[in-house]
Formats: structure tokens, C-alpha cells, sequence
């Protein structure tokens, strides 16, 4: 029994070295008999896997070697990186108040990444005094989410009070409770408006008038 068992596993292998290594004609007199060895689907997938992400590595290698020679050739210009100047991108606020704005948005940057996701918006509008739903925090960001990555960048953060300063916003906006709660010196007219602006407003917005 020993015998015959040993006699198997012998032609095993003979019948899956010949498939893998057909150099001869004994490889095509195996036909339909060939046995893959375990686990060659998955080498060859790995394989190719490693062809493919070697290939894309290649021709991205390739296509920003060929942008390099063509910008030292002066064929093409690099590309310009923006570099965001609140100071001269909202000319109708003074230092002071970006400056109060700054601070107001670290305060609330928990991560310390320089955003304000929805989270943190969450926290500040507690801590303001006028907490939001699920949905008008969502809103309130969607209202200056520019680059629509669902949180609030710095200049985005700006962009609240450029639009309260403006009345851009509406009356019910989540965001004009956060600029007026805010205590920073932002009026309608900009700079040249009224000191007391949110003085005046936030009172109102707490205590709102009687329907006539």
C-alpha cells in the first residue's frame, strides 16, 4: 500500500512539472490531466496586480519627467500655487477683526487641522447659545462649503461674516446666529458701519419681537 501511495504522489509531480515546464512531448500527452499547483490563481493574480500597479507608476513617473523637460524648455508653466492672504482677500475687514475671527476658529479647530467639521460646528453653536439640528449644521456648511469637502476651511469661515456683513444671509440662517453671536465687531456696512451692530442685533435675535 505504502508502495502504491508513493507511486501516486510521484506521478503527481511528474504530471505538474510537466505542465508548468512543457519542454517536451510528454507535457502534451498530459492534455487535460495537467493539476495547477495550490495556489496558482492566486500567484498569478498577485502577479499581474504587481504588473499593472508597476506600469501605472511608470507612465505617471513618465508623464511628470515629460512636464518637467517641458517647463525647462519654457514649453509649458508650472503651475501657479495660491496662497491664501485673508488681509487682501477681505479688504473690508480690518486686522483686528480677522484677527478676532482667527482666534475664534482655532478656538473651536478641536483636531487642530485647520478645519471646523461638523462636530466642532456642533460644539460652537452650543457654546453660542443656539445649538442646530443634524440637518442645519449640514446646511449651515453646504451655505460656504466651496471646495465641498464638508467642513469649514478658515477662508471659508471668513466667507460667514463677509455674507453677514453683507445681509446676504437669511434671517433663519445658522450662520448669521453664529456671526452675530460671535461678539466680533462685524457691522452690514463693513468697516464704516456701525460699532454697535451686533450689540444691537443679538438681543434681537434672542428676544425676538412679537408678530405684528
Amino acid at each position: 500500500m505504502a508502495t502504491e501511495e508513493l507511486a501516486r504522489k510521484l506521478q503527481r509531480r511528474l504530471t505538474v512539472q510537466q505542465c508548468v515546464h512543457p519542454d517536451s512531448q510528454s507535457s502534451a500527452a498530459a492534455g487535460d490531466n495537467c493539476v495547477k499547483p495550490a495556489g496558482g490563481d492566486r500567484e498569478e493574480k498577485a502577479a499581474a496586480a504587481a504588473a499593472t500597479a508597476a506600469a501605472n507608476a511608470s507612465s505617471e513617473l513618465s508623464a511628470k519627467l515629460s512636464r518637467r523637460l517641458d517647463i525647462n524648455q519654457g514649453t509649458a508653466q508650472p503651475k501657479q500655487t495660491k496662497i491664501f492672504n485673508p488681509y487682501t482677500e477681505f479688504k473690508e475687514f480690518t486686522r483686528k477683526q480677522i484677527k478676532d475671527m482667527e482666534k475664534m476658529f482655532k478656538r473651536y479647530d478641536a483636531g487642530k487641522d485647520g478645519f471646523i467639521d461638523l462636530m466642532e460646528l456642533k460644539l460652537m453653536m452650543e457654546k453660542l447659545g443656539a445649538p442646530q439640528t443634524h440637518l442645519g449644521l449640514k446646511n449651515m456648511i453646504k451655505e460656504v462649503d466651496e471646495d465641498f469637502d464638508g467642513k469649514l476651511s478658515f477662508r471659508e469661515f471668513l466667507l460667514i461674516f463677509q455674507k453677514a456683513a453683507a445681509g446676504e444671509l437669511q434671517e433663519e440662517s445658522g450662520l448669521l446666529a453664529l456671526a452675530r453671536l460671535s461678539e466680533i465687531d462685524v457691522s452690514t456696512e463693513g468697516v464704516l458701519g456701525a460699532r454697535d451692530f451686533f450689540e444691537a442685533k443679538v438681543p434681537n435675535f434672542l428676544n425676538p419681537p412679537p408678530p405684528l
